[in-house]
């Protein structure tokens, strides 16, 4: 006989099927018990207790297995597709315990498929007239010799074009939505600014770098709808004269609101760095690093041109089996720097930033044992994408790197795979696809994400 298709029908047999297993079981130990001469009521209801737990467990086990994970499952998939723009297509035979379900949560989800390709494609046409903008932008204030920085009303940079790039990483690192005084003298900045917002005019002013070692002549000019425009002689920041590098910039800091207590702030304001780290073995208390990379994430987005990526001298020769995973051999890592050195130059770039990484307390145990040496603290906040694939998908789902970009959708090349930079990339489209996904399920701010990853803290422990 063919099991009933509508789900409703399929729960109603299941517990019918359970009631009549627990009347057979009370019946078979009330006969059981009905053959003894003393005791037998107490013996009936021994059996028809353990009868009815053993029942019960196995209806429960079989419930979790046909009905209440698939519909995690289903659920899962569909706030990938919703919230994420993942396009794999789900495994819907797992729940082919559920009706239709299943069919009807696909139709669905190819539905709104259909429309959001259709958009993405439009979207696409639009994106690439505008990098074709951008080039021909960049291009053109490559020839033209002077440094260029856009900054908002709260002092943060929100352009910096080739020159500037080349200028402030003279400073220290070229960063969207750091304070402008982290380049240069406060004081300077701050006077110039005042005199500036009194004349409704601009100025020009000399500016000691942040570093002391240099001096700057700087033109500050107003904008309108507030902020400020930095234009610097590339001749007096002795730059080299076919320095160039892309614009990076984002708009939309223009108009950010005010830094907020980092519990409180929306999970679509916070900046990230996301890193990575391939290493000589798997101990932090003894192996050492040998690559590193890491990229920010700004107001959401990925920002174009700032990656952080070297190798690093370990000071010992890396293990054969480490370089069948990794790829990085001896030769690779000659002449560079030593984790001290690369640890510096990270900190610098991760300034500001919540340091994201896929099983984060084995990357930071390597870098917090040599904070001493560098001369930093490693006190940064730390989000863990093993956590949050966690919380979006359950203790009991798989949380390797491979298997949580593949089930949101991320494409991971193989040549890329166990590269410090092609992981920190691989890390940080999961996180992007993450988020939104978690703003679904109403966790909004910091605070509410550690708050819930808190609660799966075991999964760490159980990895390393």
């Amino acid at each position: 006989m063919r099991m009933p298709g509508s789900l409703r029908l399929r729960v109603l047999v299941f517990f019918a099927i359970l009631a009549l297993g627990l009347l057979a079981a009370v019946g078979a130990a009330l006969a059981i018990g009905a053959r003894q001469a003393e005791g037998g009521f107490l013996l009936a209801f021994v059996v028809a207790g353990f009868a009815t737990l053993g029942l019960v467990t196995l209806f429960w086990f079989l419930f979790d297995q046909h009905v209440a994970r698939p519909v995690d499952r289903i659920a899962a998939d569909l706030r990938v597709r919703a919230h994420a723009g993942g396009d794999v297509a789900p495994d819907w035979s797992a729940a082919r315990y559920l009706g239709d379900l299943a069919p009807a949560a696909d139709a669905v989800s190819r539905a709104l498929g259909d429309r959001a390709l259709a958009t993405a494609e439009a979207v696409a046409a639009e994106t690439h007239r505008l990098t074709a903008e951008r080039e021909r932008l960049t291009a053109l204030l490559t020839e033209i010799p002077v440094a260029t920085l856009l900054v908002n009303a709260a002092n943060r940079i929100v352009l910096y074009d080739g020159q500037a790039a080349e200028l402030l990483g003279q400073i220290g690192t070229p960063r969207l939505d750091a304070e402008v005084t982290e380049y240069f003298d406060a004081g300077c900045v701050r006077k110039a600014l005042k005199k500036m917002q009194s004349t409704g005019l601009e100025v020009d002013f000399e500016a000691t770098g942040a570093d002391g070692a240099q001096r700057y002549a700087i033109r500050m000019k107003p904008m309108a709808g507030g902020g400020y425009l930095l234009v610097i002689d590339a001749a007096e920041a002795r730059l080299a004269p076919d320095a160039a590098r892309p614009i990076v910039y984002d708009f939309d800091l223009m108009t950010a609101p005010p830094p907020r207590e980092l519990s409180d702030t929306p999970l679509s304001a916070l900046r990230f760095c996301v890193l990575d780290t391939e290493t000589t073995g798997l101990l932090p208390h003894r192996d050492e690093i040998v690559q590193i990379g890491a990229l920010r994430v700004v107001n959401g987005r990925i920002v174009p041109g700032e990656r952080f990526e070297t190798m690093v001298d370990p000071g010992r020769p890396i293990p054969e089996a480490a370089t069948r995973v990794h790829r990085v051999s001896d030769r690779m890592v000659a002449g560079a720097p030593d984790i001290v050195t690369a640890g510096r130059r990270l900190h610098a770039f991760a300034r500001d930033a919540v340091i994201v990484a896929h099983n984060a307390p084995f990357d930071m145990a390597f870098l917090r044992r040599h904070a001493g040496a560098m001369d930093v603290a490693w006190d940064h906040p730390i989000l863990d994408t093993v956590l949050l694939s966690a919380v979006l998908f359950g203790t009991t789902d798989t949380h390797t790197l491979d298997a949580l970009c593949a089930r949101l959708g991320v494409a991971v090349p193989e040549r890329l795979r166990h590269t410090a930079m092609g992981d920190a990339q691989a890390t940080a489209e999961a996180l992007l696809r993450m988020l939104p996904m978690l703003e679904a399920r109403g966790i909004r701010t910091f605070g509410a994400l550690v708050a819930e990853t808190r609660k799966h803290g075991r999964l760490l422990a159980d990895m390393n």
